[in-house]
């Protein structure tokens, strides 16, 4: 564009050297009097005429070249802008592309994690199920174990009447119920003869069972008692029990597997306002129950 503007000035100045070598020569654009063109030459004016053209050709291609360098130069801003957002671009890819990766590998971590605790509690809920199968076992083998007792201690006892003692398995244990019409005197701890036979009987089935232990309890009615040797029917309870595991060790029953305790009036089975309910309640109790070592051995595995 330049050089367009250089070679028209050119011309110009050339144009200009030939009038002003004629006549005085004007501005471009500026008319001539009438009494200045009568001494002008035909060639003069064909060159005026083309000076004008030349001068507005040039003043228009100035324009052009303004107008162009105007936009030359918003284009060089524009491109700096886009350079300058295309690097911030770049650098904020970059960015991510880092946080994608960290975050890729934090994942992996995670995932590798959670796999290997998932492993973990598949193991465990094997083992616990794995234990829970064997504990179901055990309690399996344990109620026929007692329900074996239980026909076994029936049987040992069939000689003696329902209003005389009473057997039943209730809660996995075998329970053998003797009214103190069996085994004692009113107001009494001294077993009668028939209940000594009946306790002995239950002595030779513990100890063909070793894997069987016993609490003996002893319960009484409501009416009170106060006498020089018992103050309460707690007392009372609590003598009769003992009299009675007493017997059971003397015909061998390792005392270690027997337990004796006295409730006195405080677990009746009956109403105590009747003479039937209270001859009811007037009972000792022997409760027979399997050893449970093998079981609490299992269940203290859960612990761990």
């Amino acid at each position: 564009m330049k050089r367009i503007s250089i070679k028209y000035s050119l011309a110009v100045l050339i144009v200009s050297g030939l009038i002003s070598s004629c006549a005085s020569v004007k501005p471009c654009g500026e008319p001539y009097t009438k009494s200045q063109q009568t001494f002008q030459s035909k060639k003069f004016k064909e060159a005026v005429v083309e000076r004008d053209s030349l001068c507005v050709r040039t003043t228009d291609l100035e324009g052009v070249l303004a107008t162009t360098e105007k936009d030359l130069k918003k284009t060089k801003e524009e491109l700096s802008a886009s350079e300058k957002k295309a690097a911030n671009l770049t650098e904020e890819l970059s960015s991510s592309q880092k946080a994608f990766d960290n975050l890729k590998l934090s994942s992996g971590a995670k995932v590798a994690g959670l796999s290997s605790d998932l492993a973990a509690k598949e193991k465990e809920l094997a083992n616990r199920e794995e234990r829970l199968k064997t504990l179901e076992e055990i309690l399996k083998k344990q109620d026929e174990l007692m329900s074996a007792l239980n026909e076994r201690v029936k049987k040992a006892l069939m000689g003696f009447d329902s209003d005389e003692l009473s057997v039943e398995m209730r809660d996995g244990k075998v329970y053998v119920s003797m009214s103190d019409k069996l085994l004692f005197k009113s107001g009494s701890d001294a077993v009668e003869p028939k209940g000594v036979e009946a306790v002995k009987k239950i002595a030779d089935v513990m100890n063909k069972n070793s894997d069987i232990n016993m609490a003996v309890e002893g319960h009484t009615d409501s009416i009170p008692i106060n006498t020089n040797r018992f103050k309460d029917n707690w007392d009372l309870s609590v003598a009769r029990a003992t009299s009675v595991v007493r017997i059971l060790t003397v015909d061998g029953v390792d005392a270690t597997r027997l337990t004796a305790s006295g409730k006195g009036e405080f677990s009746p089975k009956a109403s105590n306002s009747s003479k039937e309910g209270r001859a009811t309640n007037r009972r000792t109790e022997l409760v027979l129950s399997p050893k449970l070592n093998e079981l609490l051995q299992l269940l203290g595995q859960y612990d761990r």
